[in-house]
């Protein structure tokens, strides 16, 4: 029996297996596809402290082999359940493995939603972006455009309109969403270029990279081509937290509702990570997550 199972091997994941292992703990990470989570996507990372600059690849191998040093175990499964039996917690997997432990953190990440255009997958990291703060940088002086219209493509869309030459919001509803303040902050700019009841319907490369998108005006059905450098997407998450709505209470947008120290309605069960209610998804934010809940796993077990 394990100390602490952590489910999910990002960013929160990984710094929980490493704070429970400097406290002695012995602990299992079990991931579903691959460690380091949605950094991975990333091939350029400016905003981790204490490295200049690194990919989200790299990044995510060396905190493989930081864990891994200390003495974390390892499994690539998809977790399907966790019973809660007291002082004893069964994680199951879709594969059919069972692992006990005295203690779970639930580290489970989410996943963005996407166009579901062809090809898109293959350019995400390369010329596709889901976050200003940590790409923005790339695209100064240069023409991008923002899928979506809500508060989420606002808020990456104000950050771009500083730094690019246009930012083009492309938005499938008749009118934008967000909060009249978000859309002031950013229709203050001149750089601005709206469409509206617009739908992508492709994704245009040139010698085999990004090179904009062709769009179609749903009430007229007028098409056009729209050359950019980057696309963000910004249309909402999916946080995966379905499968242990019995464990931890779920907000309406389907995140653990879970305070900073990442504690549950079921003893011994924790959560951390872009999975947990908050205000800003980082790196740095699941980390910290990662920290508090392997801590107050510890002090659980003690």
């Amino acid at each position: 029996m394990y100390d602490i199972i952590i489910v999910g091997g990002g960013p929160a994941g990984m710094t929980a297996a490493l704070y429970g292992l400097r406290n002695g703990k012995s602990v299992l990470v079990v991931e579903k596809a691959g460690f380091g989570g949605q950094i991975t996507y990333s091939p350029r990372v400016e905003n981790i402290p204490g490295y200049t600059v690194i990919s989200g690849n790299e990044f995510a191998d060396k905190f493989m082999e930081q864990i891994l040093a200390q003495g974390a175990e390892v499994e690539l499964e998809e977790v399907c359940e966790i019973k809660d039996e007291g002082e004893k917690k069964i994680v199951k997997t879709k594969e059919g493995s069972a692992f006990e432990g005295r203690t779970v953190i639930i580290a489970a990440g989410v996943k963005h939603r996407m166009l579901g255009l062809e090809g898109e997958e293959e350019l995400v990291g390369e010329g596709i972006s889901f976050c200003a703060v940590c790409d923005g940088d790339f695209y100064k002086g240069k023409t991008v455009c923002v899928a979506g219209g809500g508060n989420s493509a606002f808020v990456e869309a104000v950050l771009l309109a500083e730094k690019c030459e246009k930012v083009i919001m492309l938005q499938d509803l008749p009118d934008f969403t967000a909060d009249r303040k978000l859309q002031d902050d950013l229709f203050k700019h001149n750089n601005v270029v709206t469409y509206t009841d617009t739908k992508i319907l492709s994704l245009i490369r040139s010698q085999g990279e990004f090179a904009g998108v062709e769009i179609e005006k749903k009430s007229n059905g007028e098409k056009r081509v729209i050359r950019c450098d980057g696309l963000f997407v910004a249309i909402g998450l999916i946080p995966q937290n379905e499968p242990y709505a019995g464990l931890a209470d779920l907000n309406s947008y389907g995140y653990f509702e879970s305070g900073e120290d990442c504690t549950t309605k079921t003893p011994g069960i924790f959560v951390a990570g872009d999975c947990r209610s908050k205000k800003v998804r980082q790196v740095t934010t699941a980390c910290a997550d990662g920290a508090a809940a392997a801590l107050a796993a510890c002090e659980y077990l003690r």
